[in-house]
């Protein structure tokens, strides 16, 4: 269908009016699975790449000239050699059913014609192969991998017909899982079957990399409509029947021209935003970074204090411009929780009871423990060096090994799926890591193991695999086997204390580094025992926590305000993109 409307706004107004816009509106991303490490992406850039092209296929980026040549005219002498090559024994007569319908994506300029796309295009399909047909030398086989995410190659030794290999400057299409056209540059290779060749039959009628541009933008659309349940894919004999616009090649050209220009333009302000954000969090991490450094050895504990406080006093006052991003609020929460363990978040009561006591009654403890046989003697651990510690404690504080404070309980392994129930019936729900997560698959067993049970405060440390050291609680029941509860006597030591100091990334890091297995991440009842713990009194403990807990909410108000803000601008992004379309 076509359409008389010249072009709304010229493109580069659209970007710098809302340049603002284009630059700030930033996407969190999940921290978990596989992929990018970056926490971010830049949703507006990305929106304003996908306007750029839309508007080029609608014919609204660049002006109509009434003086191009003939699209109509060009058309036809795409189908006359498409003929011809039918007729020479070229290429055979698409066999495509009868019942396919046309796809129409948009509408376009009355100066522009249409056409489908097996009118302009020789849709190629690329070759199976065998497991036994892919080898390690040869010539290489092209997979859709190969185009999106994988580095790794396959080889052939087959001698193929010619339309079966690629060579620079070919358009290309993936049509299999992940979808998109590319104008191939990486010499001759044999494409794979999920990969088609495209050969466009007259330079006239089409410019490969306005065809390119075209199928981009379609690309979306057509995974959308794809078929397959496992695996999303493409028929041939429906991309034939594509709808493809046909302006004349003058304009093509002009198209293209521009896009390449603008598109420069997005990758110059994409570089300058992630510059952006790179330098502010340095400047962050700097920031903070002083607040933990060891005070000069002339200075007088008070005058550290006075120091330290003075830092932050002045870190606290511009709260607002330094913490804006997610990243920045997780850097500051990290620092807050590492001050709390090197006693620098509060200040010291010379009137509490200095931790080396509490060593002592817990030492009391064990030895009448192990005296009533309640729990064996175990080879003494070696002394604290002056190189295991991080940094030096305040007067009162200590630093001990976990082995003088915890005991670990390790879970229970329910290896037998008959042995869950989706239901109580009076069973014990059974904790495995991703429950700590959500409680979408709730499990109960037929248990009474109470020695492996917890309760909403006890604190549990995942023992093996990607996420060994982390820190979960808040949940009760029987806990999985990959996770070993941590007990204390509690009248000695603060569980939220113990927790600040848990979940702090240098000392997952700590245990990590311990970990003597070459595989997965493993952390040992030995590695746990090894670790240290800086030890404050008791009061001071709870006046820590106390504190925490107040600089904790500060930073998640910084950060659902900052979340607010951003979506905010993710959907002023979306609105101008619609408005601009």
């Amino acid at each position: 269908m076509a359409e008389s409307k010249t072009p709304n706004k010229n493109a580069e107004q659209l970007i710098t009016e809302h340049l603002d816009i284009w630059t700030t509106a930033i996407e969190q991303k999940s921290s978990s699975g596989r992929g990018s490490s970056k926490k971010f992406s830049l949703h507006g850039i990305k929106k304003l790449r996908e306007l750029i092209l839309e508007l080029a296929v609608r014919g609204k980026l660049v002006p109509q000239d009434p003086k191009d040549s003939s699209p109509q005219q060009a058309l036809r002498d795409s189908i006359d050699k498409k003929s011809a090559l039918i007729n020479d024994g070229v290429i055979k007569k698409s066999r495509s059913k009868k019942n396919i319908k046309d796809e129409h994506f948009y509408s376009y300029p009355s100066s522009w014609s249409t056409a489908r796309l097996e009118e302009l295009l020789n849709v190629i399909n690329g070759r199976a192969y065998k497991k036994a047909e892919m080898l390690t030398s040869g010539t290489p086989i092209l997979r859709v991998g190969n185009l999106f995410t994988s580095n790794d190659w396959y080889y052939s030794d087959l001698q193929l017909e010619p339309e079966k290999y690629i060579d620079d400057g070919d358009l290309i299409y993936a049509w299999s899982a992940s979808f998109g056209p590319f104008i191939w540059n990486g010499g001759k290779v044999i494409y794979h079957y999920h990969i088609w060749k495209m050969d466009i039959y007259s330079g006239k009628a089409l410019d490969k990399d306005f065809s390119k541009l075209f199928l981009a933008a379609i690309s979306e659309r057509i995974k959308a409509s794809g078929n397959g349940i496992a695996m999303i894919h493409m028929t041939k004999e429906r991309m034939e029947k594509v709808v493809h616009p046909l302006p004349p090649i003058e304009e093509q050209q002009r198209i293209v021209a521009k896009v390449d220009e603008l598109m420069g333009l997005c990758d110059a302000l994409e570089a300058q935003t992630e510059n952006s954000i790179s330098a502010h969090q340095t400047l962050v991490e700097v920031l903070l970074e002083a607040l933990l450094k060891a005070p000069e050895q002339t200075a007088t504990p008070e005058q550290s204090t006075v120091q330290f406080q003075q830092n932050w006093q002045r870190l606290s006052e511009h709260f607002d411009t330094l913490f804006t991003t997610t990243a920045s609020i997780d850097t500051l929460k990290q620092t807050i929780l590492q001050l709390a363990v090197m006693g620098k978040l509060v200040p010291q009561n010379p009137n509490d009871e200095p931790a080396a006591k509490l060593l002592e009654r817990i030492a009391a403890e064990k030895a009448q423990l192990i005296k009533d046989k309640k729990i064996k003697k175990q080879k003494p651990l070696p002394e604290i060096t002056d190189e295991e510690k991080p940094f030096e404690l305040p007067n009162g504080w200590a630093w001990t090994r976990f082995y003088d404070l915890f005991k670990y309980k390790q879970g229970l392994q329910i290896g037998i799926a008959g042995q869950y129930s989706k239901k109580g019936n009076g069973h014990v729900r059974y904790l495995r890591i991703t429950d700590f997560r959500n409680d979408e698959d709730i499990r109960f067993i037929p248990s009474s193991a109470q020695d492996v049970y917890c309760d909403e405060k006890d604190l549990l440390m995942i023992r093996y695999g990607g996420t060994a050291g982390e820190v979960v609680s808040g949940k009760k029941g029987i806990f999985h086997n990959n996770m070993f509860r941590i007990d204390f006597d509690e009248r000695l030591l603060s569980t939220e204390y113990v927790s600040i100091y848990l979940s702090l990334d240098t000392t997952r890091g700590k245990l990590l580094g311990l970990s003597t297995s070459s595989t997965m991440p493993q952390i040992s009842h030995k590695v746990m025992n090894l670790a240290l713990l800086s030890l404050p009194p008791l009061e001071e403990q709870h006046r820590i926590v106390s504190k925490v807990d107040e600089l904790m909410a500060l930073c998640d108000q910084l950060k659902a305000r900052l979340t607010d803000t951003q979506t905010t601008k993710l959907h002023l992004t979306d609105a101008i993109v619609e408005q601009a379309l």
